[in-house]
């Protein structure tokens, strides 16, 4: 198979890596920045491209990994290829493909955190897959059992809720991540500390629902060891609406 990925950020890196490991041929890398192009097409042995009117046309798959915001003016671009056009977006719809004109189309969207710097196993990450018709489906999931065992067929309005809820689980859980360390920064305290809480945290939701295993003061309703908290912040309005924000959506679920 034919292989051209538009896109060299971190999600394009592992995928096209991934694929590139299961036999196919990435013919092309592009990116509107050269350089980028160049050093993902140096691991993938590939030519690296900057102007889709340098796009060869006679590949067999086209994968659209570039920002959301981007995809449309992209996917504009790519009328009249026979190979299929997928995106791995979680939330933008399949119906961007039709009504650009592409022909054949689909979804290949990886439910997974990524850095280029950070190794992945991508035979454990869900892959979320829609396409145009029952054809081009088959053929996207041959290309998807190849890359994970865990391959899921998802519409457009459900795959948008993944994604909003891994924004959730994910970047939201990352940026509490950061404020934490802020917070023990000011003080001189090491961010390794939590790291053993942060590690068990994530193991209990792995054979129990969230619900089941919260903790804390709020989830106590301890109002005092609350107010403690908050006035140790108070200088930061944006950190106590946090606070106040989070602590009360865990009192209404609780108590």
């Amino acid at each position: 198979m034919k292989v051209v990925c538009l896109g060299s950020g971190n999600v394009a890196t592992h995928l096209a890596c991934a694929i590139k490991a299961t036999g196919a041929n990435i013919i092309q890398v592009y990116s509107k920045t050269l350089a980028n192009a160049r050093a993902l097409a140096s691991v993938l042995n590939s030519q690296a491209i900057d102007h889709l009117e340098q796009l060869n046309r006679e590949a067999d798959l086209y994968i659209v990994s570039i920002n959301d915001d981007a995809i449309e003016s992209v996917v504009r671009q790519l009328k009249g290829l026979k190979g299929m056009v997928v995106h791995t977006a979680g939330a933008t719809s399949l119906s961007v493909f039709e009504e650009l004109g592409i022909n054949r189309y689909g979804v290949l969207y990886p439910l997974q955190t990524f850095s280029k710097s950070r190794p992945v196993d991508f035979s454990t990450i869900p892959l979320c897959l829609e396409a145009g018709s029952k054809d081009d489906l088959q053929t996207l999931q041959q290309v998807a059992v190849k890359l994970s065992t865990l391959v899921y067929e998802v519409n457009s309005e459900d795959r948008k809720l993944l994604h909003l809820a891994a924004v959730f689980a994910c970047n939201f859980t990352n940026h509490l991540y950061h404020l934490s360390a802020s917070l023990l920064e000011r003080k001189g305290l090491n961010f390794d500390i939590l790291k053993p809480l942060i590690l068990e945290t994530a193991a209990k939701v792995q054979n129990a629902m969230p619900y089941e295993v919260q903790t804390g003061p709020a989830r106590r309703g301890d109002e005092a060891t609350m107010e403690r908290h908050l006035a140790m912040i108070q200088e930061n309005p944006m950190l106590t609406d946090i606070y106040e924000t989070l602590s009360k959506s865990i009192k209404k679920t609780y108590l």
